[in-house]
């Protein structure tokens, strides 16, 4: 995995670092190995917030990243391993096979940052009952609060102020709201108008094909699972008699001429292209992965092409759940191996990184070059800040306080507060929203206290044993490929196709995984003392 570029980015790092230190004596810095399994190619850890952890805590990142379709597999034949590793839910594996470290003792002795960090959530970071070890630093955020929003529909502002902003409350008016305007408007900027479009190339079928359909009925996110609130127990999402409503209407608008017929095949730099080409009029997709396009389209001209975010369900029995407050679900983070030849030194680190400090660096960067102070001693991001400046790159997969954590001053420690948002929002957000009588997206939706807290986190963080997560991955496949055959097949076949795939999964062992995923849930439920 090291390799000459990795090594000569490191020399020049150091030497910049020893360079500029004149004849003051400067802590010496040791290099850590991390790998993380959403890395797809290197990433340096050189950008100016990088050098600025590396000045505070002494240590420098030699990031890996995958380059093999199962990494994991490799390093445990090979029964080795880099220093910190980060691979989401196949953390089990690892803890089954010996490779990680429990940090229990090192929690105890030089864990002061972290305990602060999660006060009373560390106890979620209990891998189970059987074993109640810490393996990882948590990732997620411990106090979050969903401010940045894109609900589960997205359609362009230009449709809405065209056909009037008429409420867009289910499938049928968004139906209704692409056909006025696709048929008004059958090409924009040289191309085909397209109503749907979809990206489901590998894992992104779990965003673009898989979640809207739980999200369109209410259900909160918890991956391939509905887990019943009451008696907290779980069901194979696809398995709930409800689900088959999103793609129902997939099915039917397909047979319109509104989806796109790429949705299906697409790679997500097409899928990116034509969001940006701004003919696409609607999606669902995740807030984070509308970014880029929104970026390019305010910056070419192109505003009100751009998308609103609207709480779209399948029907009126429904409550859309982008608000609902997950609580904090321990899960996923990163570990320390047994190849780690300092694990003392590496804990220190990650410890460090739990601190107000470093929590304030990765969020907002140096203060003076990326933000500065207001006149009531708040933070505000510095217009043109430098390239490279590495605002927010560090924030994931490390530890992350959270939207809701206010530091020692009062202030938020993540950057994303109303404020901000507001700050950013575009005119012809804000000419949507004030048509709508809100300010902020999250206004158009049910709120946290409506929706409650969920009491089991999310299930998708749970870590699953190596043969359940063979069985769901196969399960999963077939259902991918069954779904995408029932919304290209005859309308009139659907309902049979339906129960073909009902009965495909139930022969495929998913009773086992479930039994696995309600014990966990039981575990997790004494763990936590709910």
């Amino acid at each position: 995995m090291w390799n000459k570029h990795i090594f000569f980015a490191f020399v020049i790092f150091i030497f910049s670092l020893t360079a500029c230190s004149g004849s003051k004596e400067e802590k010496p810095v040791k290099t850590f190995t991390f790998y993380s399994s959403d890395l797809t190619q290197y990433l340096p850890f050189s950008d100016l917030t990088a050098q600025e952890l590396t000045k505070k805590s002494g240590v420098f990142l030699e990031t890996l990243y995958s380059q093999s379709p199962d990494e994991i597999s490799v390093m445990m034949a090979n029964d080795s391993y880099p220093d910190l590793i980060y691979v989401k839910g196949e953390l089990s594996r690892l803890i089954e096979a010996g490779a990680v470290i429990p940090l229990d003792d090192l929690i105890e002795k030089y864990g002061e940052n972290m305990k602060k960090l999660y006060g009373d959530q560390l106890v979620k970071l209990k891998y189970s009952l059987d074993d109640p070890h810490i393996y990882s630093m948590g990732t997620f955020e411990i106090k979050n609060k969903v401010i940045e929003i894109a609900g589960n529909i997205q359609l362009q502002h230009a449709v809405l102020k065209e056909l009037g902003y008429p409420r867009i409350n289910n499938l049928t008016d968004l139906e209704n709201a692409l056909i006025a305007y696709k048929s008004k408007y059958p090409v924009l900027y040289g191309h085909e108008t397209i109503g749907f479009s979809l990206l489901c190339d590998d894992w992104f079928w779990y965003l673009g094909l898989s979640n809207p359909g739980g999200y369109l009925i209410g259900r909160p996110d918890d991956g391939q699972w509905f887990v019943d609130q009451d008696t907290k127990k779980v069901l194979y999402k696809f398995l709930n008699p409800e689900m088959p409503a999103f793609y129902r209407w997939l099915n039917r608008i397909y047979h319109e001429g509104l989806l796109d017929i790429e949705s299906f095949t697409q790679k997500e730099d097409v899928y990116q292209a034509k969001l940006k080409g701004g003919y696409v009029l609607s999606t669902s997709y995740p807030h984070w992965g509308l970014q880029d396009a929104r970026s390019f389209l305010a910056g070419n001209n192109m505003e009100s092409r751009t998308f609103a975010y609207l709480p779209v369900t399948a029907g009126p029995q429904y409550k859309d759940q982008s608000l609902k407050d997950y609580g904090f679900s321990g899960g996923w983070g990163i570990a320390i191996s047994k190849s780690c030849k300092d694990p003392v030194e590496a804990f220190k680190f990650l410890d460090f990184m739990c601190s107000e400090e470093a929590q304030i660096i990765i969020n907002w960067g140096i203060k003076d070059v990326t933000y500065t102070l207001d006149a009531y001693g708040k933070r505000i991001s510095i217009d043109n800040p430098p390239e490279n400046n590495g605002v927010g790159v560090w924030v994931y997969p490390f530890p992350q306080a959270g939207r809701g954590a206010l530091d020692s001053n009062g202030d938020f420690i993540m950057m994303n507060s109303d404020r901000q948002v507001k700050k950013s929002y575009l005119p012809v957000e804000r000419a949507t929203l004030r048509a709508y009588g809100a300010e902020m997206w999250s206004d158009l939706f049910p709120s946290p206290e409506e929706l409650g807290v969920s009491q089991h986190g999310q299930v998708w963080q749970y870590n699953l044993s190596s043969e359940s997560q063979e069985i769901v991955s196969k399960i999963d496949n077939f259902v991918k490929k069954s779904l995408i055959n029932m919304i290209l097949g005859s309308e009139g076949d659907f309902d049979a196709s339906w129960k073909e795939m009902v009965s495909g999964i139930n022969k495929m062992g998913i009773e086992s995984v479930t039994n696995e995923l309600n014990n966990l849930i039981s575990q997790k439920m004494t763990l936590w003392g709910n």
